[in-house]
């Protein structure tokens, strides 16, 4: 077998991993999403794949040689985080593979959580199993992708916050009269739909309710069907206890929070609601929200909202990436039509966010820009 078809097996096969970890992302908090594949001793045949279940099942290294049995012997598993190698909840993943005679592992992210931080890859290495960390740069990104929000959270106790947005060409989010549905076409919006079924949360503020009264739920683009009741929490930042008790989002299936201000009321009957200020301020305090989601375990956070409570996010430095879909055949135009950012924005360029690591994605006729706030470049 040639070095060139043999690399590309690693990468089809690791691609398969990240496929698998890529499909429960969003659903196990506060476990990360992690896919595995195990290839039998031949380099080639497939014998057991999976991905981390919810708590308290097995984790994906598990599930994958569950399926592989003694056809794991002498083969080589593909897995998209390091394995485990600590006795927690479930047995050490490390354990697991050196017991079922994987003679390699490819992995290429080690995990963050400082319990195993490298304790996982020389555990394999001292039982004489081979760690591979060494692939290319795209199946790299997307494994550290998948675990953005889960290593935000090991490190800060905070959830990962991604802000989107759908735009004209000209920068608008909405006409004068607040109509925004739509300015992107339906690949956009389903990519979109994608974003909120990997999310934990889903966030707006309480004027997106009241001018587009979403669901804030992830729907299959063609049939409009609920996917796997994503996501598990719908948080409505309304500091002044606005929100309508018959809002469309009261009537889908799952958790609401109403987050108000404490001299606010709340529609208590309805969902549960979290007050986070005091009676001297008139917002909620979005830092103090942060910590209360990172304290329920979430890992990451999708913000649907307005220029309102996008400024104030940006403004408080708790954005840590964005995806702005744009509509370049789109010109909205008004001094009074709404943009994606409002809130105090700096007073000179040298204190502007930048972004990094920056790249675009073609969606039908919109395009979709992505990059992660950098937090180093702030003023």
């Amino acid at each position: 077998m040639t070095w060139l078809v043999l690399h590309t097996l690693v990468m089809d096969y690791l691609g398969r991993a990240l496929e698998l970890a890529e499909g429960v992302v969003g659903g196990l908090a506060p476990r990360p999403a992690v896919g595995a594949v195990v290839v039998g001793e031949d380099g080639v045949s497939v014998v057991g794949e999976g991905a981390t279940r919810p708590h308290p099942g097995p984790h994906a290294e598990a599930v994958a040689l569950g399926v592989a049995g003694e056809s794991a012997r002498g083969g080589t598993m593909f897995c998209t985080l390091e394995p485990h190698q600590h006795e927690g909840t479930t047995p050490p993943c490390s354990r697991a593979i050196i017991e079922a005679g994987i003679a390699k592992v490819v992995c290429p992210v080690e995990d963050p959580n400082p319990v195993v931080a490298g304790r996982g890859f020389a555990e394999l290495r001292a039982a004489g199993v081979e760690v591979v960390r060494d692939v290319d740069d795209e199946s790299l990104r997307r494994a550290e992708e998948l675990i953005e929000g889960f290593a935000k959270h090991m490190r800060t106790g905070l959830p990962f916050v991604t802000v989107k947005w759908a735009m004209s060409l000209d920068g608008k989010i909405a006409t004068r009269s607040r109509d925004s549905q739509w300015i992107s076409g339906d690949e956009a919006r389903a990519h979109a739909h994608g974003l909120r079924y990997r999310s934990d949360v889903v966030m707006t503020g309480i004027g997106t309710v009241l001018a587009d009264d979403p669901r804030l739920t992830a729907r299959d683009s063609v049939t409009g069907e609920r996917l796997g009741g994503r996501p598990s929490l719908r948080v409505v930042v309304d500091s002044g206890g606005r929100m309508p008790a018959d809002a469309a989002l009261l009537k889908e299936e799952g958790d609401v929070v109403q987050v108000v201000t404490s001299g606010e009321a709340g529609l208590s009957d309805r969902c549960e609601v979290v007050r986070l200020g005091d009676d001297h301020r008139e917002a909620v305090d979005l830092l103090a929200l942060m910590r209360h989601l990172g304290e329920r375990g979430c890992h990451n956070v999708l913000v649907e909202a307005g220029e309102r409570l996008n400024g104030a996010l940006f403004d408080l430095r708790l954005v840590d990436k964005v995806v702005s879909y744009i509509s370049p055949t789109k010109l909205i135009g008004g001094v009074d039509a709404l943009s994606p950012i409002g809130g105090r924005g700096p007073r000179h360029m040298g204190k502007i966010t930048r972004l990094r690591n920056g790249r675009t994605e073609r969606l039908g006729a919109d395009v979709a820009v992505i990059g992660y706030v950098d937090h180093h470049q702030e003023g």
